[in-house]
């Protein structure tokens, strides 16, 4: 399936810190099957590593819209929400 392997390269590349290139095939992997959550997930934590708070919750969100079971992708949101607080209440 496409979309996995799109997914698992894209993994691949978070781990090399080559966040932009695995961004592009977590967004190809959503891109290709909308409903499968994990590239959502992913996508997110590269957001979040790289301090951009809003698009990472929106793909958190995304992701418990899809399963509402998936217990990282809520705690990785709380915890983007109370990172972006942080970040706001020392003004950068």
């Amino acid at each position: 399936e496409l979309a996995t392997a799109l997914n698992d390269r894209g993994q691949v590349r978070y781990l090399r810190v080559e966040f932009a290139a695995a961004v592009q095939d977590f967004t190809a992997a959503i891109e290709c099957q909308p409903a499968f959550e994990v590239p959502y997930y992913n996508r997110g934590l590269v957001r979040y590593r790289l301090g951009d708070f809003d698009e990472a919750m929106k793909d958190f969100r995304k992701v418990l819209e899809l399963n509402p079971q998936f217990e990282d992708a809520a705690l990785s949101l709380n915890q983007a929400i109370l990172d972006k607080e942080e970040k706001q209440k020392r003004g950068y």
